[in-house]
């Protein structure tokens, strides 16, 4: 074990995480791990500062995620690209001299000839082709200046011509359906790329008013910020084409955003207006979409992205990490090709096909991870082989070994689970690992004594408190040796009810444990809120996957004979109280007595076979000891985990705009709808690119108040500086 650095910061510097500090002085930046002087470089040494925060983070001394808050405010990706030089060259390679930045593409002809036909007026694109080069490239010269001609100028060659009105570029978009297709207005683009002359399309936004759902832009930092873009690379990839995959996912995240739930919704959006707000001539169509999904999820590994995704937003908040609420919900299935199993659906109140996802929430209902399960072997065996092994990975702040030996009631985390949980068994093996349970008690027939309980005040993760009467007494489940201590709470409501609460967290107060386990219904609500606004149930590819034929299931034979068991017991019943109150009558009829007795005697002894017939059949067996007609399927599971993965940002990403935007509105509720309907919202679209800045001039809202408060939204967006993340221009947001 790593030992401890004693606080012994100069005055004056900057601390960052627990154990790092940066002091500038006499121009001089100085970094102390602890007390001890790491590293310095003088201030302004790019090259020193890369190499001192790498070693920094390669060390174990400080993580990526507190170089990403302030003060330093690093990008996630930046900060893994310097990870990535320093494994792959050496730390020297941060201090070699860099190449110098020839234009060998640009020859002087090239350029004179450029810089002649954009002072004709003529569109960059359209000189790229006539000369020969890429448009990115031209662009590249424009923005340093590379064309003497055009050094004067004041503004982009790209801003003289007008802003194209939406008429425009839905003639536009029409006329280019005789060609290569609607919209497709960057042909050369597109068979450049076809070819192998171009790796893919170059974002390039194009001066637009009146651009359908150009809101959507203003919700880009915060899916940037909740780590859309995380998993490039490293667990989503694409082959070269038009559509890169930060194309695709950028239409995902603004598909969740615009509340555009399935592919198929699409071709009930125009593609070019959509497609400007990406930066694109136009958005992929259906089909294609269905294909770009489909490789990135069979290439790539959406799995551990999530699992990356879930890390990144509890090291963010690792209070709240701390208490993991889990809860299952039945997704649906109503199609013919797959063969699924059936499951009790509570919102149905009925047995239907579907497979089963576990949600793992924090206590303000914003998702970390999903589980989904086609077979549903329960929340307990969920909990224990998928869910813990990898929260005991990602959960931050658990304590050491030692810490746990020292003290025999402390925890590593809490999970707040409902009564399916609240059994002995599962509450001991999670206790085994030292891992708290949270849930309501089973089966309560005793009542306290109402002078036990005390108005107490329960702050609420969400925010205020309120007022409950509480009581609280340590007891156990179970008896003899195998018994658990937990503590149980119990909260009385005004009409007598007195609902019961354990927790093995022995550690907890009376009102933390009231108010977590009360907040249970964030999770109902985001399920909810999910399947209405986001599709969580929707399916994103048809056909269905064969199973491991390991995997046991329960045998259709032991089924039908157990429900003829039921049935028969059922029929042994009616007949018993029949001869009972023929009893009760003085007898009745002897002949019809009699028939009755034969009957029971019949039914007894069927349900004597039946009984021997179903003990002797096995419970479960495995898939391949079935008929193949017989033999369970399941969904895709790759396509839906990405898009899952996509979901929560969008859901996380939209969260965190609401609460920027609460500070200006009164009620959660009203916050939500206003931000929807700000995605959704049509807004002018202004690049330039000698100041490389995208300005986004969103248009108004209903009524003043909302304007006030999405104005006070926009300018709070424009502060953050965000660059977009493949031009990398300023997007400045303003009302209009």
């Amino acid at each position: 074990m790593r030992q401890s650095w004693l606080p012994g910061f100069p005055d004056g510097a900057q601390k960052v995480g627990e154990g790092l500090a940066i002091l500038e002085k006499d121009g001089q930046a100085i970094y102390f791990v602890g007390g001890d002087n790491y590293f310095s470089h003088p201030v302004g040494d790019d090259a020193g500062r890369r190499f001192a925060l790498t070693s920094l983070m390669e060390n174990g001394h400080v993580k990526a995620v507190e170089l990403e808050r302030p003060p330093l405010c690093i990008p996630h990706r930046t900060l893994m690209n310097w990870v990535g030089q320093s494994r792959k060259a050496g730390p020297s390679s941060f201090f070699r001299p860099a190449a110098a930045n020839r234009p060998r593409i640009m020859t002087p002809d090239k350029s004179a000839e450029c810089a002649r036909l954009l002072s004709e007026g003529k569109r960059p694109a359209e000189v790229a082709r006539q000369v020969g080069v890429q448009e990115s490239t031209l662009r590249k010269a424009i923005r340093r200046q590379g064309l003497p001609q055009l050094a004067p100028l004041p503004q982009d060659a790209g801003e003289l011509e007008a802003a194209s009105t939406k008429s425009e570029r839905s003639r536009a978009d029409a006329e280019a359906a005789a060609g290569m297709g609607t919209a497709c207005t960057r042909a050369d683009e597109r068979i450049q790329t076809a070819l192998g002359l171009a790796t893919g399309a170059t974002t390039r936004f194009e001066a637009s008013q009146d651009v359908a759902m150009g809101g959507l832009l203003a919700g880009l930092p915060a899916l940037c910020a909740n780590g859309l873009l995380t998993g490039l690379d490293r667990h989503l990839k694409l082959p070269r084409g038009f559509y890169s995959a930060l194309h695709i996912l950028l239409v995902l995240g603004f598909m969740a955003l615009g509340r555009i739930k399935r592919p198929e919704h699409l071709r009930q959006t125009s593609p070019g207006e959509l497609g400007k707000v990406i930066g694109l001539d136009r958005v992929p169509e259906v089909r294609t979409l269905r294909e770009k999904i489909h490789l990135l999820a069979k290439t790539g590994d959406p799995a551990a992205w999530m699992r990356d995704l879930a890390k990144l937003w509890m090291e963010s908040e690792p209070e709240e990490a701390g208490y993991l609420y889990v809860d299952g919900h039945v997704r649906v299935y109503h199609g013919e090709q797959a063969r699924l199993s059936k499951r009790y659906v509570s919102r149905e109140r009925l047995c239907l096909r579907g497979t089963t996802d576990y949600w793992v929430n924090d206590a303000l209902g914003r998702p970390f991870f999903v589980v989904s399960q086609a077979l549903n072997d329960g929340l307990a065996e969920t909990l224990l082989k998928d869910i813990v092994p990898q929260l005991l990975e990602i959960v931050p702040g658990q304590p050491t070994p030692a810490e746990l030996d020292a003290d025999p009631t402390l925890h590593r985390f809490v999970m707040v689970f409902d009564r399916e949980g609240a059994t002995q068994s599962l509450l001991g093996r999670l206790w085994k690992q030292r891992i708290g349970a949270l849930t309501y008690r089973k089966n309560v027939k005793d009542l306290w004594s109402e002078d036990a309980f005390q108005e107490q005040e329960v702050h609420l993760p969400a925010g205020g408190s309120t007022g409950m009467k509480l009581a609280m007494r340590e007891t156990r489940l179970g008896t003899g040796d195998s018994s658990l201590a937990v503590t149980e709470v119990r909260r009385l409501t005004q009409t007598g009810h007195q609902t019961a609460v354990i927790t093995t967290a022995r550690q907890l107060g009376n009102t933390t444990i009231a108010g977590r386990m009360f907040a249970r219904w964030c999770q109902e609500n985001y399920f909810a809120y999910m399947m209405e606004h986001y599709d969580i149930d929707g399916l994103l590819e048809y056909g269905d996957e064969s199973l491991p034929g390991t995997h046991q299931v329960v045998n259709p034979r032991w089924r039908e004979l157990d429900k003829a068991v039921r049935q028969t017991r059922q029929s042994e019943r009616k007949l018993q109280a029949a001869i009972a109150r023929t009893a009760l009558n003085d007898g009745g009829e002897i002949q019809k007595n009699a028939e009755s007795v034969e009957a029971l005697q019949a039914v007894q002894a069927e349900l004597k076979q039946l009984c021997s017939a179903r003990k002797a059949s096995s419970r479960k067996v495995t898939i391949d000891s079935l008929p193949e007609a017989e033999r369970p399927t399941q969904l895709p599971p790759l396509n839906k985990m990405l898009c899952d993965a996509v979901k929560m940002v969008a859901y996380r990403a939209e969260t965190a705009m609401v609460a920027l935007l609460r500070r200006h509105l009164k009620k959660e509720d009203d916050a939500r709808a206003l931000i929807r309907e700000l995605f959704v919202s049509s807004a002018d679209i202004e690049p330039n690119a000698l100041a490389n800045t995208l300005t986004i001039k969103i248009h108004r809202m209903a009524s003043p108040a909302h304007d006030r408060a999405i104005a006070a939204l926009l300018d709070e967006l424009t502060l953050q500086d965000f660059p977009h993340p493949e031009t990398g221009a300023k997007m400045i947001f303003a009302l209009v």
